[in-house]
């Protein structure tokens, strides 16, 4: 059920651009404040003839100096000419003074030589002194605001970049799936159709003034292609994907989740006609009074910023709001009311023909044997769902290659069915002959007891090979087709096949085992649903009382686990 990406699409860049910019106004100024320093450097001593102090000290003896300016660090002398001024044509000497050095001046006044002392410490030199490192403290901060807020532009986003949506977007060539690609859930494919038709001709609806949904809820058990609907949605109307998880809402920063909440819908819009896909919904979206003391926490603040978009965009913006949820009984009524989530889609686990098609879908790219029968694989993967399925045909396709086959046959897809059923083999796992023995027993107490009950699942296989975590055996049953209810009588039978296994044990050992933990699990659990649920307990009568035997406060009120237990107790004796 997983569609193909398309190589040809693209995902949409939010700065605009792939590669690096230099477009910091900051950044030009100070690379000309910069190159300007580096040519008053270069060019100061332009003019000069570069002497060692002691010569121009000399030349100051020898009477050769017409003018002098000085100042704390350098000395220059202009050279004196036949008339006794300056000479223009020789250039002045320039010498660093030597600091400590007190017999210049009274050398200068000796001579009767005119000099001038200069300072440094001027308006300009003081403003090139200080504009230099303070731009140069400005360009890396401003670098470093944007590095940790929104990333450098091509690169992975910024340490400070939580206000950020971190939605996934992408074009209707990325998302790779239409309707085609979908298969077994038939009926919310014919409800998602609607939503494409008005992404695609909004006018047909308005002009009879009609609104189309601002959200829709597809609600299911995990696996069952409530992702993959969502993205062929966005397929089948060429409109831009918005894709994310609700759990990426929330993060350790207070006000985050609300500000991604808000980026996500600007962008959304700004690109409408578009889909907003939220992933597992309850992760932000759980009832506002299920906390045992309430509060005002980061997870409600999102939760109420979310309404609050969902209530202020126009129906006529063409943005629908798409979610996926597998516990819709937790989420906040707020989202549940009409204006927002107010269309619910259930998409369920397919029945044999939905199977059949899913497996066929995932079969395209597989070579099969002649022997292979999707149709029989179908009957005999009741209760899978779309995941399970591909899981199911990948199986098979690596054990093929393993066993270096050209094609996968039958047998390579019951083997298939057997590791996602009770998991790997586990050839290598030695039990002693007594181990062997009880396990022997125990399974075959399963398939016996199952076998002589009228309303039990027939025997499909059995095997004492070890297959998964804990199971040393197992017992296959499968129903000959699918069923939606089940009567007393068949869980009656349900339970006495699972405690047939630790029945055979006491009367074919005599003794019991840890092997049958659990099938104690099961009937206990069976037998809890029976009371409190079914109203299939003849001593409380036809009430149902799920929730308040569930409550943390009350434990096992009216006896309830008792009469649990004597319900399978009756099962074990016979």
């Amino acid at each position: 059920m997983i569609g193909k990406p398309n190589p040809r699409g693209k995902k949409i860049d939010k700065q605009g651009g792939t590669g690096p910019r230099f477009g910091s106004p900051l950044a030009y100024v100070l690379l000309v404040l910069v190159a300007f320093l580096l040519l008053r450097t270069l060019f100061q001593d332009a003019g000069f003839q570069r002497v060692p102090y002691s010569r121009l000290l000399d030349r100051i003896q020898s009477d050769g100096c017409a003018k002098v300016v000085l100042s704390q660090d350098w000395v220059k002398c202009y050279p004196k000419g036949a008339e006794g001024s300056a000479s223009r044509g020789e250039l002045p000497w320039f010498a660093v003074r030597v600091q400590g050095d007190t017999t210049l001046i009274p050398l200068l006044e000796s001579k009767h030589i005119e000099y001038e002392a200069v300072t440094e410490s001027s308006t300009t030199d003081m403003i090139w002194m200080l504009a230099v490192p303070i731009g140069l403290g400005l360009l890396f901060v401003s670098w470093l605001t944007r590095r940790m807020s929104g990333g450098m532009p091509g690169g992975p986003p910024g340490v400070m970049s939580f206000g950020k949506t971190k939605a996934r977007i992408y074009m209707e060539a990325t998302t790779g799936v239409t309707f085609k690609d979908v298969a077994g859930i038939d009926e919310a494919v014919d409800e998602l159709k609607e939503i494409v038709d008005f992404l695609k001709t909004p006018a047909k609806f308005r002009r009879l003034g009609g609104r189309i949904p601002k959200g829709v809820l597809l609600v299911g058990p995990p696996g069952t292609g409530k992702t993959l609907l969502a993205r062929a949605v966005a397929g089948e109307a060429g409109v831009p994907f918005f894709s994310l998880s609700g759990s990426e809402f929330v993060e350790m920063f207070v006000g985050v989740g609300a500000a991604r909440v808000r980026d996500l819908f600007q962008q959304a819009a700004s690109k409408a006609p578009s889909i907003i896909f939220i992933d597992e919904l309850d992760a932000i979206g759980k009832s506002r009074n299920a906390g045992v003391f309430g509060g005002h926490d980061e997870r409600e603040q999102t939760l109420n910023q979310m309404l609050a978009e969902m209530d202020g965009f126009d129906a006529r913006t063409a943005l629908i709001v798409v979610a996926a949820t597998n516990r819709p009984e937790i989420l906040d009524p707020a989202l549940m009311r009409p204006g927002r989530f107010d269309r619910q889609v259930l998409v369920d686990r397919p029945d044999r023909r939905g199977r059949e098609q899913i497996l066929r879908i995932h079969a395209r790219e597989v070579k099969l044997g002649a022997d292979v029968d999707l149709r029989e694989v179908a009957t005999r993967t009741p209760g899978f769902a779309g995941a399970d399925l591909a899981n199911v045909v990948n199986e098979a396709a690596l054990l093929a290659a393993r066993k270096d086959r050209d094609k996968v046959v039958m047998a390579d897809f019951m083997e298939a069915i057997e590791r996602v059923v009770a998991g790997l083999e586990k050839k290598n796992r030695r039990m002693n002959e007594k181990e062997k023995e009880i396990v022997a027993y125990h399974e075959s107490g399963h398939a016996l007891v199952s076998s002589l009950c009228r309303y039990s699942e027939p025997v499909h296989k059995i095997s004492i090979i070890p297959r998964g975590l804990a199971a040393l055996g197992y017992t296959l049953q499968l129903p000959l087709e699918d069923l939606y209810l089940m009567s007393r009588e068949e869980l009656y039978d349900k339970l006495a096949g699972l405690m047939g296994g630790r029945a055979a044990e006491e009367i074919m050992v005599g003794s019991i085992s840890t092997g049958a933990s659990n099938d104690l699990k099961q009937a206990t659990e069976i037998a809890r649903m029976m009371v409190t649920e079914y109203g299939m307990s003849d001593a409380i009568g036809p009430v149902s009382l799920a929730e308040r035997s569930r409550s943390p406060f009350l434990g096992a009120a009216n006896g309830m686990a008792g009469i649990a237990e004597r319900i399978y107790s009756e099962r074990m004796q016979r």
